[in-house]
């Protein structure tokens, strides 16, 4: 039987806890050796995830042109940057409150801290360092957009074809096996049960973000064009439904699509931008990683400023374009960053894989949600263009 990501997810995190209680120590080892070997191949695809996903998305971008285009692109960057960064406000401030009573985690990866060590280990370096593969994935990127390189173009086609191969049929397949055995080893550890609360804690947290810049969105829109907001979130409401249940924006584009159309948007506005804005709007995701990441940061006792954070907002709205369109793509297209920006070991990595996917339909929720207003807003801004254009 094929179960949900997030079920089994469920399930490995369970296990780990119970069977952490009991398991004898020779054949728990196993599992963490397992996790020594997966967590190396992981650090060892972070650059080729970021090189086969990021240089394609910007290259098809690259080749559109036209107004409606850069307004869509212009209106989608800023509302993503706009959830990051009132994310990391309102954890910033909420985050003292609601976890300043469940202590500080002790980083796994520390031996000093671990009591079971693998049986071995193999190193998988990785073929350049994440910083060099963004810059590398930018330059290739905008380069093909500009020679339009049918050839190359199409080997950077089939070259992400592969990695996302590996991500769906290698990576996610033995995800919750990693996550069981980092839950096994954490219980032995005595930090189980304080991951599970943080969980608990920030899930509703995100939960409640997201709502809340939904109603922001559709009130600002609301008021720009003279209409009831909460009448314009009912009719955008089965989209926000259906990707709850796929956890996909690809896959609700359908449904989103139509909803759209009965907010009033004309279908060549509508047929143009759901589907775009389920590749570039992801406002939802975004400030979803940002509270996951502070949330872990904040445990850990990692303190950053707006201004040592900003750089991860910009650049993970950037990245979120090349997500791939499985449950927990986003994560994965972003994991780079947080090595490299944000200091997240393996370990951290792996957790916050696991609270993201727990709380990804969510975020997908609010991004298509929230593509109903960037196609609200194009259409009543060419509408307005094409009544000048008559008026002279």
């Amino acid at each position: 039987m094929k179960f949900p990501l997030l079920l089994r997810i469920v399930i490995a995190i369970v296990c780990g806890i119970a069977f952490g209680q009991v398991m004898p120590e020779s054949l728990a080892r196993v599992f963490v050796t397992f996790n020594s070997l997966f967590g190396d191949f992981l650090g060892f695809c972070i650059p080729l995830i970021i090189l086969c996903l990021i240089i394609p998305a910007i290259s098809e971008l690259g080749l559109s042109a036209g107004r409606l285009l850069l307004g869509a692109l212009g209106l989608a960057y800023a509302s993503t940057l706009f959830a990051g960064f009132s994310s990391f406000l309102i954890c910033d401030s909420l985050y003292p409150r609601i976890l300043e009573r469940m202590g500080q985690l002790i980083s796994v990866d520390n031996p000093s801290s671990l009591f079971l060590q693998p049986y071995f280990t193999f190193d998988m370096p990785p073929i350049m360092e994440v910083t060099s593969a963004l810059v590398l994935a930018f330059v290739v990127g905008m380069g093909l957009a500009y020679i339009k390189s049918n050839a190359l173009k199409q080997c950077c086609l089939d070259a992400r074809d592969i990695i996302e191969m590996v991500i769906n049929n290698v990576i996610v397949p033995l995800l919750p096996l990693y996550i069981f055995g980092l839950f096994l080893n954490m219980t032995v550890t005595g930090q189980a049960f304080t991951i599970l609360e943080m969980f608990v804690r920030v899930i509703l947290t995100m939960v409640v973000i997201g709502v809340g810049l939904l109603l922001l969105y559709f009130c600002v829109v609301g008021i720009m064009l003279r209409r009831n907001p909460l009448t314009l979130i009912r009719i955008m409401l089965p989209a926000y439904m259906t990707a709850l249940g796929t956890a996909s924006s690809a896959a609700t584009i359908p449904v989103t699509t139509k909803q759209v159309r009965e907010l009033g948007v004309r279908d060549e506005i509508a047929n143009f931008v759901v589907p775009l804005c389920a590749t570039i709007h992801i406002p939802g995701s975004t400030l979803d990683i940002v509270a996951c990441s502070m949330a872990f940061m904040y445990m850990t006792g990692t303190e950053m400023t707006l201004a040592e954070y900003a750089p991860f907002i910009f650049m993970l709205s950037i990245t979120m374009v090349a997500a791939p369109g499985v449950p927990g793509g986003a994560i994965m297209a972003c994991l780079g960053l947080l090595d490299v920006m944000l200091g997240f070991d393996e370990t951290m990595q792996a957790l916050m894989i696991a609270l993201y996917v727990t709380i990804d339909s969510f975020g997908t929720a609010c991004n298509v949600t929230a593509d109903g207003v960037i196609a609200l807003t194009l259409d009543s801004l060419k509408k307005r263009r094409d009544h000048a254009r008559q008026q002279s």
